[in-house]
């Protein structure tokens, strides 16, 4: 192998797993992020050890008879080791969550700003009597801001409480040789369980007797299937151990006695929800942005300030009427309703989202789900129904597809009475262990008790039987049965099922080569003939193709027992084997599988189609992932084995270059280098099989490391880990846990995985939306500003007031900005064609690693395993000498891949076009208003820096020009109609700018900039309080306005609004060369059909295999 190419095996199983090379890479080591195992050894002993170390005494030939632990001993061990539960969460208060909302950056700028105008009311109260309004409206929004936040997102953090409830309330363990009931808090180590069919395990125990006990471990592995458990094993691996059975698991069927080994936090449980509760919450990459944008905002108002404060200071020496400006540029500046605006946004349409079944617990994850690039994905329960279903039935020489699908083989069953058919459905009737929990409603309303094959094959059956199920059995009694276990692996019972050589019938079903080894005859072509080493080769030929499907496959076989030997009456013993052991008829083949979701298919390809990399990442064999892959879009391409086997080359022989599909097994993660990860995730199709809650957890952790955006979806308690360290979780409702449920941001309600590509459209979306909002929102701040300057520099009267800013800013901006929230897409399908707002490419790798050598991680704690995190007062200084470096510097000018909610493009329409045009139509209103009554800009000037005399005040004195006196109300009033006209021409310039926002990518014209009616609703509600606040004369001593403006000066900013739509225009069609869309490019293979079931064969029981 070239050892300077590391390469990945196309599937990798147990036997041969991932061949990587040590090459030797630049990269730096990436650290295990928890390096806690699953510490569980007592699999690798024998009984008498595991008696020995827990001091315990079993019977293992009659475990009933066992002596278990003594009562004081057991009392003493509860003591010691405390209660079998799990260890409750820290959790904050209310008011502490409120204070952390309350002290944001954002909110602290208000509050200080509001301290800062009370300061100045005290020190000049008759020139500032405005800023008793400003002052509490400031520091009000800043409260307000923080309710809404603390509101909104507040959620449960009840993870653990979660996992309590999987703890069964009472179980049965042995003292003292006696079987008694205890509450399940009250098992120690070392106590003797009985469990048996529908027990949940109370804790981890160690299995020393068995029969026939199978358990369900999916909601902690993802195996869809049943796992026996019997003394002796021979795995490393404690989740594929024999003779474990795990806390919170459940016994579907049999029973067993075993030890306990461990309970409380020590249990696999336990030590998973410490890795959940030890994951912290990734924060959401719109958070991250959003974050970014409030302090360079923050930066630059209180740049600004500063520099106006000491520039007023230096020309007129007055302290009062410096902070009073520079409080009045901060305010201009900062946009205070921006947090309440992208609150309201996500809530919005976290709400919208509900509608399609997609329940949001952090309204972040609203906007992540849209900018997520990785998907990994949970098979079972996600991808799949967890539910087996009959796929192909051979028999009678013929191939049937008990489905209809696209791919199917075979002829389709028209009824229940064909030969052959008719065999397999009445085996799968009567040989069988599943028990219905009711019998007083329909059978498709029932659950399932039992094994998931089985229940399968049941399913299958009562759908397909002609007449009554529950008569068929009444008719048919059992006389006679041999469970399955795993030596035999076959399932025998005999019924009184009557044919014409006496009343007794014997049926079987198992594994397809035990159950062939006992057969002399076959049902072939409607007759029972010798079985030849033809149908052999016929069975094996249709057996391999079951099997390459990821099926699951059983085999058929009956015998009518002839009435003389075995007379109705006949008692059966199991220890005298008196019973036909041979020279049986083989009756045929049924497969089944956990079929996919409906839905599931065509969600997969439009999530790659929206390139979004799509992962599995399941406890299921590899070549069942696989096979799964294949059916739902995942997995199109070759792995290496298959190009191999395609060309006939050796498999090490095959370049990275020439396939594009990778199944690793779960045991390789622990080896794989950081080279080996970018191999790994450099592949289209990517499948993790066999894997672990740790594995889930490290590829999350290094999916991220290579700086996707993941999302998780998961339903089982392994799941919960990954659910917390992903950007986005996202839980099953129906079949998920509690603890999933959780750790998720995200819950699916219909457990409809298409859902997702609904979220996803939907996320995109709000992100498109949000950035609109915000582009128009920002626009209003220079022409806020740019008065505040010219009123000190020029100087000017005081065109625009802190109080006039307020009305702008949470009046009829938040009203219109809102109004985004319903806005549709541009065009039906585009936002799916684009790519991820953050695309993985080689470029964004090399500047995330660039980066992380600027910034060493922080040195890891040898104990704990965790960072060690500096103190407040170390991240203080450090963040004081920041900017005062160049690695500072190096962070701020790189240019980000991928597009950001602000970026360069939005700050240029927003303060350098829009925002300059828009000032430009404010100061020709001001002037033209004044103009009206005789004030020329000129004159202006000249009384605004007569600074001897205060003009523009009702006790100001009177101002002579040109023999015209000018008395302080006429001066005052006049100021206050030209403020008016300011306040309308920014409502009215901003109107303009709210339709021309809407085209991100089409010119601003069309029938799509009018389908949003909210817009009309919003600045008419915005036109509405304007009229309010101008025209009902006792609100014009607050806010700095006229009744007796005159809206004819209005269609000065209509004028500069057609300019502004005009130049939008031409911008656009100069972006539409220089920066062309880039659209996906279209994957070759997909099938984007629906994905069809027959819909006569399901019923709406379940199996209690959850």
């Amino acid at each position: 192998m070239d050892k300077e190419k590391p390469r990945l095996s196309g599937v990798d199983n147990v036997q041969r797993t991932i061949a990587f090379s040590n090459s030797n890479t630049n990269l730096r080591t990436f650290p295990s992020r928890d390096p806690r195992n699953i510490d569980i050894t007592e699999h690798l002993l024998s009984l008498e050890q595991v008696c020995t170390k827990y001091s315990v005494q079993v019977n293992a030939a009659r475990p009933q008879d066992s002596f278990g632990l003594g009562n004081a001993q057991a009392a003493k061990l509860l003591v010691e080791n405390g209660p079998n539960t799990l260890t409750p969460p820290k959790r904050k208060s209310a008011l502490q969550k409120y204070i952390i909302c309350l002290t944001s950056l954002f909110n602290l700028m208000l509050i200080a700003s509001g301290i800062l105008v009370y300061i100045v009311l005290a020190i000049d109260y008759k020139d500032n009597k405005a800023n008793v309004y400003m002052g509490a409206i400031l520091i009000g929004v800043a409260f307000l801001n923080a309710v809404i936040e603390w509101y909104q997102e507040r959620k449960s953090e009840n993870t653990l409480a979660a996992l309590l409830q999987m703890i069964p309330p009472k179980t049965h363990v042995i003292r003292e040789r006696k079987l008694e009931s205890v509450q399940s808090a009250d098992v120690v180590v070392g106590d003797v369980l009985f469990l048996r069919m529908g027990d949940k395990v109370p804790a981890d125990c160690y299995v020393f007797a068995a029969t026939d006990l199978k358990v369900d471990n999916s909601s902690l592995t993802g195996e869809s299937e049943p796992q026996e458990r019997e003394p002796g094993n021979t795995m490393r691996n404690p989740f594929e151990a024999t003779n474990l059975a795990f806390n919170g698991t459940l016994a579907v069927s049999g029973s067993a006695y075993a030890i306990v080994v461990r309970t409380g936090d020590g249990t696999v449980l336990g030590q998973i929800a410490g890795l959940t509760a030890g994951e912290e919450k990734a924060e959401s990459p719109m958070s991250h942005e959003i974050a970014r944008f409030v302090r360079i905002i923050a930066s630059v108002a209180l740049l600004t300030a500063v520099v106006f404060f000491a520039t007023g200071m230096g020309l007129y020496n007055d302290f009062a009427f410096s902070i009073n400006f520079a409080i009045g540029t901060f305010v201009a500046f900062v946009p205070e309703g921006l947090p309440a605006t992208v609150t309201m946004l996500l809530t919005i349409a976290a709400k919208r989202m509900a509608a399609e079944n997609v329940l949001v617990k952090d309204l972040q994850g609203v906007e992540t789900l849209g900018a997520i690039t990785c998907l990994a994905t949970d098979k079972t329960g996600t991808l799949t129904r967890n539910q087996m279903m009959v796929t192909n039935l051979w028999t009678n020489g013929t191939m049937y597809a008990a489905t209809r699908a696209h791919n199917d083989i075979g002829e389709s069953i028209s009824s229940g009475n064909i030969t052959g058919v008719r065999e397999i459905l009445l085996t799968s009737t009567l040989c069988c262990s599943v028990k219905f929990d009711r019998s007083d409603v329909p059978i498709d309303k029932r659950q399932l008790l039992g094994d998931a094959t089985e229940s399968g094959l049941v399913r299958f059956a009562f759908s397909r039987l002609t007449g009554d199920f529950d008569e068929v059995q009444a008719q048919h009694t059992k006389v006679f049965e041999i469970p399955f276990n795993s030596a035999n692996k076959w399932m025998l019972s005999v019924h009184k099922l009557t044919h014409d050589n006496g009343p007794l019938t014997l049926m079987m079903k198992g594994a397809p080569e035990r159950v062939l080894r006992l057969c002399s005859t076959i049902l072939y072509q409607d007759r029972i003939i010798p079985l030849t080493d033809a149908h052999r080769a016929e069975y094996e030929e249709m057996y391999q193709y079951m099997a390459s499907q990821g099926h699951r496959v059983l085999a058929f076989a009956q015998l009518q027992l002839d009435g003389s030997a075995y007379p109705e009456n006949f008692t059966f013993d199991k220890k005298r084997a008196n019973y036909p052991e041979t020279g049986y008829t083989f009756v045929g083949l049924a497969s089944l599988e956990d079929p996919p979701k409906h839905g599931v298919r065509e969600a997969i390809g439009r999530c790659r189609s929206a390139g979004i990399q799509v992962i599995m990442v399941t406890g299921d064999h590899p070549l069942t992932a696989e096979a799964i892959g294949r059916k739902i879009n995942l997995m199109v391409g070759e792995t290496r084995d298959g190009v191999a086997a395609r060309t006939g080359q050796n498999v090490n022989d095959i370049g990275e270059d020439e396939y594009d599909a990778v199944v690793i097994h779960g045991e390789s993660i622990a080896d794989m280098s950081d080279a080996d990860w970018d191999l790994v995730f450099r592949k289209p199709e990517v499948i993790f099989a066999r894997t672990s809650p740790k594995n889930k957890l490290e590829i999350v952790t290094r999916a991220q490391a290579l700086g996707h955006i993941c999302g998780v979806t998961g339903d089982g308690v392994n799941d919960s880990p990954a659910l917390k360290k992903a950007d986005l979780g996202i839980a099953m409702n129906e079949s998920g846990s509690d603890v999933s449920k959780e750790a998720a941001s995200m819950i699916l309600l219909d457990d409809n995985f298409a859902t997702i590509v609904k979220g996803i459209e939907e996320g995109r979306l709000i992100f498109a939306n949000l950035k609109k909002s915000i582009r128009y929102t920002v626009t209003h701040s220079i022409p806020e500003v740019i008065p505040q300057i010219l009123y000190i520099i020029v100087p000017l009267p005081p065109m625009i007031t802190s109080i006039m800013i307020l009305v702008i800013d949470l009046g009829f901006e938040v009203l219109a900005a809102l109004t985004y929230a319903w806005e549709p897409p541009e065009s039906s399908n585009g936002l799916m064609k684009l790519p991820p707002r953050k695309p993985v490419t080689m470029r964004s790798i090399a500047m995330l690693r660039a980066r992380a050598l600027r910034h060493p991680p922080p040195p890891i704690d040898p104990h704990t395993g965790q960072p060690i995190k500096p103190s407040r007062i170390s991240q203080a200084l450090a963040a004081v000498k920041a900017p005062f470096t160049r690695v500072w510097w190096q962070d701020r000018l790189e240019r980000p891949e991928g597009e950001i909610l602000v970026d360069g493009e939005l700050l240029s329409w927003s303060y350098l076009e829009a925002g300059v045009l828009s000032t430009i139509s404010l100061i020709v209103v001001f002037f033209v208003v004044l103009n009206h009554h005789g004030i020329s800009p000129r004159q202006a000037r000249l009384m605004a820096k007569d600074t001897s005399q205060n003009y523009f005040n009702k006790d100001s004195p009177d101002y002579t020009y040109n023999g015209r006196i000018f008395t302080g109300d006429q001066q005052f009033y006049a100021l206050n109609e030209a403020r008016t006209g300011i306040m309308f021409s920014i409502y009215i310039m901003q109107v303009f700018n709210l339709f021309i926002c809407k085209a991100r990518f089409r010119l601003p014209f069309g029938k799509f900039m009018f389908r949003n009616v909210r817009t009309f609703y919003g600045f008419g509600a915005g036109l509405v309080l304007l009229l309010i606040v101008t025209y009902i004369p006792p609100l014009n001593t607050v806010f700095n306005s006229s009744y007796k403006s005159i809206p004819l000066y209005w269609l000065i900013a209509v004028g500069f609004g057609c300019l502004l739509l005009a130049y939008a225009t031409g911008r656009m069609l100069v972006l539409r060369k220089s920066k062309p869309i880039q659209w996906n490019q279209t994957i070759d293979g997909l099938h984007m059909h629906p994905t069809i079931w027959s819909m006569r064969q399901r019923t709406k029981s379940i199996d209690v295999v959850v």
